[in-house]
């Protein structure tokens, strides 16, 4: 193949910006694998990244997307691990949203025997951030009350499941029912709708001993009630500012005894090697057993790239935006 489809960024913008052009496909290094894209999914990252507010720029032109799943049609000399022709997923900084992507063969990960590309490409970054901040950063307990914020989107919906998983008693917060609903499926037992802009006096009624966990990957107003409801030596998990970088007032920490975390997955590998391969192993097991899988809420073809990103822009979307790039044969949808 000489040229590609790919998903271009040429300029910082909304997500509209986006075009799907012909480019040549990307240069496959020692130690890389090159994957025949089935399916990418979209993250919020992706979003900031295309509007040029991500802490870590990528400057334009470039190919955004940071998850897909595929079938590897090229590994280079030295690489043994991994076989043409093996269904893989993977992640990355940038680069998914394309009909070929190159990979580290060391970071990319076999699919299960019958699972669909578009499910392994949703689950690399919601169920791993999910799975290493509650478990990894909070150290959420069996029998623990732990509240979601954003339960509706792809990072919220997983760690409801996880957390459900664990044994933990999950509230989930979100903006509609229909989110909601998602989040009952998937554990929750406790369900705050947070637009009346009542959510301490919910958090209160409904936990009157406090969370012993809060994970937020929301941020803006939701943040200072949420960790107002954590109890006594509770731990609160910052992984994302969707609405905004909080301000929150450090007295609450120190008179409430909160452990508050700060957690981006692309930092533990290197600071916390031992836990994070462990819990990677854990997790990739109750992936292949079945007992976790993404809520996938929009698919979208290559095509309509920016209409993916803005759906996970807008919030609109119920968990994971999954963009279907090539069928297991090859040919385009």
């Amino acid at each position: 193949m000489t040229t590609m489809r790919a998903a271009q960024c040429a300029t910082y913008g909304p997500p509209e910006v986006v075009r799907v052009v012909d480019v040549p496909p990307p240069a496959l290094a020692p130690g890389q694998v090159r994957v025949r894209v089935g399916a990418a999914a979209v993250n919020y990252p992706d979003v900031l990244l295309v509007a040029g507010g991500y802490q870590v720029p990528v400057e334009p032109p470039f190919v955004p997307g940071s998850e897909f799943a595929g079938v590897v049609e090229e590994v280079a000399d030295d690489v043994r691990e991994v076989r043409v022709g093996d269904r893989v997923c993977g992640t990355g900084m940038v680069g998914a949203f394309a009909e070929q992507a190159v990979a580290s063969a060391r970071t990319v990960t076999p699919v299960p025997r019958g699972v669909d590309l578009g499910v392994a490409a949703a689950f690399g970054v919601a169920h791993r951030t999910a799975y290493h901040a509650l478990h990894t950063m909070a150290g959420l307990l069996t029998g623990q009350d732990l509240v979601v914020l954003g339960a509706g989107g792809g990072v919220g919906l997983a760690a409801v499941q996880l957390g459900a998983l664990a044994g933990a008693r999950v509230t989930a917060v979100a903006s509609s029912p229909q989110k909601l609903d998602a989040a009952k499926a998937q554990g929750a037992t406790v369900l705050i709708d947070h637009r009346d802009g009542k959510l301490r006096a919910a958090l209160k009624e409904n936990l009157p001993t406090g969370a012993d966990v809060v994970l937020d990957p929301v941020g803006g107003t939701l943040a200072e009630p949420a960790l107002r409801s954590v109890r006594w030596g509770g731990r609160f998990v910052s992984i994302g500012f969707t609405a905004g970088i909080p301000r929150l007032p450090l007295n609450l920490v120190l008179l409430k005894g909160v452990q508050v975390t700060g957690f981006q997955l692309r930092d533990l590998a290197a600071h916390l090697p031992v836990e994070f391969e462990a819990n990677e192993a854990r997790l990739r097991a109750l992936f292949a057993a079945g007992a976790v899988r993404p809520h996938i809420g929009a698919e979208f073809a290559l095509a309509d790239t920016a209409a993916a990103l803005r759906c996970v822009a807008d919030g609109t979307a119920i968990g994971k935006v999954v963009i279907r790039v090539t069928d297991e044969r090859g040919s385009r949808p």
